[in-house]
């Protein structure tokens, strides 16, 4: 994976890609009709977290890492969201569900005190 430093010592990067892989196993298991449906939107959107906390950390100024950790947060809403759709018709297991939307709530919480700290 290469030298740590940057972006990827970011707990917000960090705890994204936890989700990426997360999301990933769960959606897995979703039912094969539901590749185009549910399982490719849902993690195309995951994997967009962690993407935009990197490229927002290598822009230039403030205001563009601002915007980009903003797309992140979008993409942690949409993910809650087709995380609690995949819940109300059944595709997660167990505790699959409860499981993800508590580290969406701990991405977004994260990306949430970034974004207040940046804008001091």
């Amino acid at each position: 994976m290469g030298k740590t430093g940057g972006y990827k010592d970011l707990i917000a990067w960090q705890k994204a890609m936890d989700l990426v892989e997360a999301v990933y196993r769960a959606s897995g298991k979703f039912p094969s009709e539901e590749r185009f449906g549910l399982t490719s939107p849902v993690r195309r959107a995951v994997v967009s977290i962690p993407s935009n906390i990197a490229e927002g950390y290598a822009r230039s100024g403030r205001n563009d890492y601002l915007r980009f950790l903003n797309i992140a947060r979008g993409s942690a809403n949409e993910v809650e969201t087709q995380i609690l759709v995949a819940a109300r018709l059944e595709f997660t297991e167990g505790n699959s569900a409860e499981r993800l939307l508590e580290l969406i709530d701990e991405v977004q919480r994260i990306l949430k005190g970034l974004v207040k700290r940046l804008k001091i």
